[in-house]
């Protein structure tokens, strides 16, 4: 087998240790990773996308049990086992794969090979060793309209997450240490308000907190330049956390391959 040289690429795959999604029970599949979307397996969908943005070269999915995805997949993907949790996935897939690093996740169906062109490209003008791709609430109104998506609200607008991040340099790894310790406290509000800070969530609270303010804060924090990237596409923000999701994803998809 042939390596690919270029951009190595992380996909998710996998769930919270001795949790089954509920998606894949629902369907009767092992895996949410392989649920059928107009006939293919998600994951099939977010490989292809992948393979036709210039300068990929490595594709790597991290989950439990490779076999349950093999068959869905090119002979070229090759895999890592999962981690405590998505931080910890990402962490030991930086640490095997290096940097630049673009990581997504098997259940964003509707990914686009020129969403993520421009992420990249947009992610390295301004010069970060760690981005977030983000949706604004405008677009997200704009293009799937009738989607509830969580939003962030913030001074500057409202934004949902796109499930697109690139590790663009090693200082990334201080960043996805911060969000281990924000992963492991999820369930203590307390203690990541004492690792934010309380000025940070007093303004958050006051909507006085700006997407600058927060890239600034996690800046100082860990060491690493990080940015939250627009992607001018409301639909990259859509993935298939639940049945509604489903629903509109095989609506978008149904409508581009319909016959003209």
């Amino acid at each position: 087998m042939t390596t690919r040289a270029g951009l190595n690429v992380l996909i998710l795959a996998g769930s919270r240790r001795g949790v089954r999604d509920p998606m894949a029970q629902a369907a009767g599949i092992s895996h949410k990773a392989i649920l059928p979307v107009c006939g293919r397996p998600m994951i099939t969908r977010v490989c292809d996308a992948l393979m036709q943005v210039p300068g990929v070269g490595r594709i790597v999915v991290c989950i439990d049990s490779p076999d349950a995805v093999r068959d869905a997949l090119p002979p070229s993907v090759t895999f890592l086992p999962e981690a405590a949790g998505p931080s910890a996935s990402v962490m030991n897939a930086l640490g095997v794969l290096g940097a630049p690093l673009l990581v997504t996740t098997a259940d964003h169906a509707l990914l686009r090979p020129e969403w993520v062109s421009a992420f990249i490209a947009d992610s390295t003008r301004a010069n970060c060793d760690m981005s977030a791709g983000i949706a604004l609430e405008p677009a997200i109104l704009r293009d799937v309209p009738d989607t509830k998506r969580t939003m962030i609200r913030l001074a500057d607008g409202a934004f949902s997450g796109c499930n697109l991040f690139f590790l663009r340099t090693p200082a990334a790894m201080s960043v996805l240490k911060l969000w281990q310790r924000l992963e492991n406290d999820r369930k203590h509000p307390l203690r990541m308000a004492r690792l934010l800070g309380p000025g940070i969530l007093l303004r958050f609270v006051l909507r006085r907190l700006t997407r600058a303010a927060v890239c600034e804060r996690i800046g100082h924090l860990t060491g690493a330049r990080v940015g939250l990237i627009p992607i001018d596409d409301g639909r990259a923000a859509v993935d298939v956390d639940k049945p509604a999701d489903l629903d509109l994803v095989t609506r978008l998809i149904g409508r581009e391959t319909a016959p003209a």
